[in-house]
């Protein structure tokens, strides 16, 4: 779970549309009413003999964009309300389906009534769906017994730390290792040096130019880094090679 504080708040806007990776577990046999192992079972086990084939022929029909209609037990909100909060009263949730896109969805084992699959989907998809509705084309039920989310928009695994791990570099005065520079954020903008001149003007809101002799000159987007290596702005191209800062850093920021 990717988590911006301070001054990185402000480039939350740049990945809320970011796409994820997941490694599930489906278990098939019974349907819960959250779709996961939290919830109740909605009937006994079937104990089904399924197949790699069933599986990989029902998961030809959940690839690319498709309409998904989230679980009940969700953060979806019917009348301003979250639907869990109405779901947990045993109040009907009827939600509307969201348009998704599903990018990847692999068949990587299938150990008796277990799956495990790799999911790489868009924003708003929920893989307890997935795995709700292929226990319903199976006809035997099924939910997710396991659930990893591997990336998130460019952050990945590797990068993560565990609550242990945070609550020991803080114990130790380390707790800045955890924390990505924001200079090293969004690689695919490309870095435009400026001097502690420029650095004033921008932060003032004014356009800055760009050299036209860049490889990557015309850009959409570009950031500003200032003498000490810190991000001062992130800019939107405005006319070729002049940008307007959209998001700016009061103050310089590693």
């Amino acid at each position: 779970l990717p988590l911006m504080i301070g001054q990185a708040t402000r480039l939350a806007r740049f990945w809320e549309g970011a796409e994820k990776c997941y490694e599930a577990v489906v278990r098939f046999g019974f349907a819960t009413s959250t779709y996961d192992r939290a919830g109740e079972p909605c009937g006994p086990d079937a104990a089904p003999q399924i197949s790699a084939e069933q599986i990989e022929a029902c998961l030809t029909h959940m690839r690319g964009e498709i309409d998904q209609t989230p679980p009940p037990v969700s953060a979806k909100k019917v009348n301003g309300v979250p639907a869990y909060k109405l779901a947990r009263k045993n109040i009907p949730v009827d939600l509307a389906p969201v348009r998704v896109t599903i990018y990847e969805l692999t068949l990587k084992e299938l150990t008796g009534v277990r799956a495990q699959l790799r999911v790489r989907c868009s924003a708003g998809t929920y893989v307890r769906t997935i795995a709700h509705e292929l226990g319903i084309h199976l006809g035997c039920g099924a939910h997710i017994e396991e659930l990893v989310r591997t990336r998130s928009g460019p952050f990945r695994i590797e990068q993560a730390r565990t609550l242990e791990e945070l609550q020991q570099l803080k114990n130790d005065g380390r707790l800045v290792e955890a924390l990505l520079p924001m200079a090293d954020l969004l690689p695919e903008f490309p870095s435009v040096f400026v001097d502690d001149l420029a650095a004033i003007h921008i932060r003032q809101g004014r356009d800055f130019n760009v050299s036209p002799f860049r490889i990557n000159a015309g850009a959409p987007h570009v950031k500003a880094i200032g003498p000490d290596g810190g991000l001062i702005a992130i800019g939107r191209i405005a006319l070729p090679h002049v940008y307007h800062p959209v998001v700016v850093m009061p103050t310089a920021s590693l």
